[in-house]
């Protein structure tokens, strides 16, 4: 994961090569993702979707970060739990997931920390828009909220980044799209979105 953020796909291909049994896997369909989950857990192997703090413009995909959910119940909750992480309807933060891990983790990935040519620009989004984060300590804390939601799996996970959409400016495809070709090129599969 550490490749991933570095920017470094060479050495992250090389990394997953090595990595058999720990499945990672991308997608642009969020149910795509939640049906990968769901086919991965078993048992009582606990399975969520998480998402930066500031992914604010997955709502549209139903991911809303700013819902508050309540740590324990997420985490401990049985199947039959809708507020449970199984449910697959909440997301949990970095803030919620900071120190916990789960079994196969789901990573909604946005708009604020994008490819740009060949390299990763921090955003923020700001009631209607995207600003960009031009303070290093800023930019490295939302770096690093990416890589705390890139190592809370235990047994594998799946990457959703959204195709975005031609009639939102705030979900312009272009946000996404390098994000989606830079992942793809350190060697993480594809499944059908």
């Amino acid at each position: 994961m550490k490749a991933i953020i570095d920017g470094d796909a060479a050495q992250a291909t090389r990394i997953f090569s090595r990595l058999a049994n720990y499945p990672v896997v991308i997608t642009r369909s969020l149910e795509a993702t939640r049906d990968w989950l769901r086919g991965c857990g078993r048992g009582t192997e606990r399975i969520g979707l998480v998402a930066s703090s500031n992914a604010m413009r997955l709502k549209p995909a139903g991911i809303y970060v700013k819902s508050r959910i309540d740590p324990a119940v997420w985490f401990l909750a049985d199947k039959t739990d809708v507020r449970s992480s199984f449910a697959l309807e909440d997301v949990a933060t970095e803030f919620d997931i900071q120190g916990l891990e789960l079994d196969w983790v789901g990573i909604c990935w946005d708009a604020n920390f994008r490819r740009e040519g060949n390299r990763w620009k921090p955003y923020y989004f700001r009631g209607t828009h995207w600003d960009r984060i031009t303070d290093d300590t800023r930019a490295a804390y939302l770096a690093n909220s990416y890589r705390v939601l890139l190592t809370r799996a235990r047994q594998g996970m799946a990457i959703y980044v959204p195709a975005g959409s031609d009639i939102d400016d705030t979900r312009n495809p272009d946000f996404y799209e390098q994000t989606y070709a830079f992942l793809c090129e350190c060697g993480i599969t594809k499944i059908a979105s």
